[in-house]
Order: C-alpha cells, then sequence, then structure tokens
C-alpha cells in the first residue's frame, strides 16, 4: 500500500493573490483602521495615525525577525515588559583578613580575593577527566604525525 506524504506542511497556502490569509488580514485591518483615521481625523492628525499604523501592519504581514514571523518578536517583547523579572545577586569575595589563603567556598588558595575552586570533591572524576584530556592531546599529536607517542 502506498500512502501520500503531505509536503511543506510549514509553508502557508496564498490565498489572496501572493497574500497568506493572515497576511491579507494584516494589511487589510491596517488599511481599515487608515481609512477611519484619515476619514474621521483632522489631515495632520490622520497622517501622524496612518503611518505608524501602516507600518505596523506591513511589519505584521512581511517582516521577518530571525526567520520568524515579526508577532512572535512582538509577543516576546510584551511578555518581557509586563513579566516580572529575576534580579540574582552575585556576591563578591574578598581576602581574609588573615594569613590563611584558603576560602570556605572553594577550599582552594584565594588570588585577588577570588576563590579557586577544587576541581571536583571526587577523585574518580578527576582521574576520569584528566584521561579524557591527555586522550584528547594525544589524538590531536596522532593526527598531526599520524604514529602514537605511546609506543
Amino acid at each position: 500500500m502506498k500512502f501520500q506524504v503531505p509536503q511543506f506542511i510549514e509553508i502557508e497556502d496564498q490565498i489572496f493573490g501572493p497574500l497568506t490569509f493572515r497576511q491579507f488580514i494584516y494589511v487589510a485591518g491596517g488599511g481599515g483602521l487608515s481609512f477611519l483615521a484619515y476619514r474621521f481625523l483632522p489631515f495632520f492628525l490622520a497622517v501622524m495615525a496612518i503611518v505608524p499604523t501602516m507600518g505596523l501592519s506591513l511589519a505584521l504581514a512581511f517582516y521577518r525577525v530571525n526567520n520568524r514571523p515579526f508577532i512572535h518578536a512582538v509577543e516576546s517583547a510584551v511578555k518581557y515588559f509586563f513579566q516580572s523579572k529575576l534580579y540574582i545577586w552575585k556576591k563578591e569575595y574578598r581576602e581574609k583578613d588573615s594569613d590563611s589563603k584558603g576560602d570556605e567556598v572553594g577550599k582552594g588558595p584565594a588570588v585577588s580575593g577570588l576563590p579557586i575552586p577544587k576541581l571536583s570533591d571526587s577523585k574518580l572524576k578527576e582521574i576520569s577527566w584528566s584521561l579524557d584530556i591527555n586522550d584528547s592531546l594525544y589524538a590531536s599529536y596522532d593526527k598531526e604525525h599520524k604514529t602514537s607517542p605511546r609506543n
């Protein structure tokens, strides 16, 4: 049995000439609002309302940001401005007044007031990490010299 698999399902159909239904709604809505502004406002105020309205409607219909529709960028901007934000305070570590160079947090020597953390608390992780590093170093050496230095 053969089945036809639909292709190009992410591409919208062009219904109104070269425009998709969504593009047509954006352009028609912007044109309708512009006509209402022209009809009921004085000319100077109408032009001040028509330019941003048509600009927004054309951007919504045709402009793409990072290969995504402009409406997604507008939605993200609105969410960003109206959503609560989480501010994280970054604590600065200072060198201790005593002669010891260690720090409780990193359990390593502090250089210029910043703690230097140990690689890990587990010896097994340290050994595994060092083996991975050695393997990658030898792999690059093998590629350059086409021999193995481990002989």
